[in-house]
C-alpha cells in the first residue's frame, strides 16, 4: 500500500533499473532511465539528440516519425538499412511492429560503426523483442556509445496502463533524459510491480510458451477465415484480405478491435487472443463455428 501512498523513493527506482539492467542484459557501463512508458521516451528524443536529418526503417510504427517531424526534423523513411548509414539519426523497430521484420543485431551493430564514422545515433525500439531469442536484442553486446535502445514493459507484462518502459543508452544521453523526465520520473506502483516482475524469468519463459500456442491457434483461424499471413511475432499477427476493410467494420461491431492502416487497406494487425472464449468470439463473427 505504501506504493500508492508515498512519493516514489529513490532508492526503489535505482532497484527497479538495476532490475531492468539484469533482465535486458545490459552490458557494464550502460545506463538505464525508467520512463512512463516508451512511447514518452519517444516524444523526448527529437528535444534531446540535435540530430536533424533523421532515417526510419519502414514500414513501420508511425510515432517516431511523428515525434521527429513535430521536433522540425528532415524524417525520411526508408527500405533498405544501408540507406540509414548517412543520416544523424537512424531508427530501427526491431522486431518491427506491424510486420515483425527483425534485423541481426550483428547487422545492426555495423551500422551503428558506420553512424559513429560522423557522430550520428542510432535508436533501437526493442518493444516487442522480449519474448524472442536473447540474441535478438542489440542490449547485451551494444557498442559504449552511439546506441539507444527502448524496451516496453507494458507490453510484455500485459500492463500497458502502469506507463512504464526504459532507455538503455550512454550515460551522457541517460542523463539528459533523467533531466528531462525530472522528479519522480515513475510511480511508486510501476516501481514495485516492475521490480518484481523483471525479477520473474520463469513466469516470462511459462508466458513465452503460452503465446506460443495462442499464436498457433490464431494462425489457424485466420486461415480458415480467407486471411493471408504476411508476418507477426508473439504479440501480434500481420495479415492480408481484399476486404480488410469491411472485416475491420465487422469485427469493431462484435467488439473486436484489430489495427487497420490507412495507406495499406488491404492489411490489418491482430492481437493474440490469450482466451478460448476470446478465440470462439472470433470464430463467431468469420462463421467458423
Amino acid at each position: 500500500m505504501e506504493a500508492w501512498t508515498r512519493l516514489p523513493d529513490p532508492s526503489a527506482l535505482c532497484g527497479l533499473e538495476s532490475a531492468a539492467a539484469l533482465a535486458y542484459r545490459a552490458p557494464k557501463g550502460a545506463a538505464i532511465v525508467a520512463a512512463p512508458g516508451a512511447q514518452s521516451i519517444i516524444g523526448w528524443l527529437p528535444h534531446l539528440v540535435p540530430g536533424r536529418r533523421v532515417g526510419i526503417l519502414g514500414f513501420t510504427y508511425s510515432e517516431h516519425a511523428s515525434a521527429w517531424r513535430a521536433g522540425g526534423a528532415e524524417v525520411a523513411i526508408v527500405d533498405d538499412l544501408a540507406e540509414l548509414a548517412d543520416k544523424d539519426v537512424a531508427i530501427i523497430v526491431n522486431p518491427n511492429n506491424p510486420d515483425g521484420r527483425l534485423v541481426a543485431a550483428q547487422d545492426l551493430r555495423a551500422l551503428a560503426a558506420d553512424l559513429g564514422g560522423h557522430g550520428g545515433l542510432m535508436i533501437v525500439d526493442e518493444a516487442f523483442v522480449d519474448f524472442l531469442d536473447p540474441a535478438a536484442s542489440i542490449v547485451p553486446d551494444m557498442p559504449p556509445t552511439g546506441v539507444v535502445a527502448l524496451r516496453s514493459f507494458g507490453k510484455t507484462y500485459g500492463l500497458p496502463g502502469l506507463r512504464l518502459g526504459f532507455a538503455i543508452a550512454p550515460e551522457a544521453f541517460a542523463a539528459k533524459l533523467r533531466a528531462a523526465l525530472g522528479c519522480w520520473p515513475v510511480s511508486g506502483a510501476a516501481i514495485a510491480i516492475g521490480s518484481k516482475a523483471l525479477a520473474d524469468p520463469n513466469w516470462l519463459a511459462a508466458t513465452g510458451k503460452k503465446l506460443a500456442t495462442d499464436v498457433a491457434a490464431l494462425d489457424e483461424i485466420l486461415a480458415a477465415a480467407g486471411f493471408d499471413l504476411l508476418g507477426g511475432g508473439p504479440f501480434f499477427r500481420l495479415v492480408a484480405h481484399a476486404g480488410a476493410p469491411g472485416w475491420f467494420q465487422t469485427l469493431a461491431k462484435a467488439g473486436i478491435l484489430v489495427r487497420r492502416f490507412d495507406a495499406r487497406p488491404s492489411l490489418l494487425r491482430f492481437g493474440i487472443p490469450g482466451r478460448e472464449a476470446d478465440r470462439s468470439r472470433l470464430c463467431g463473427v468469420f462463421c467458423l463455428v
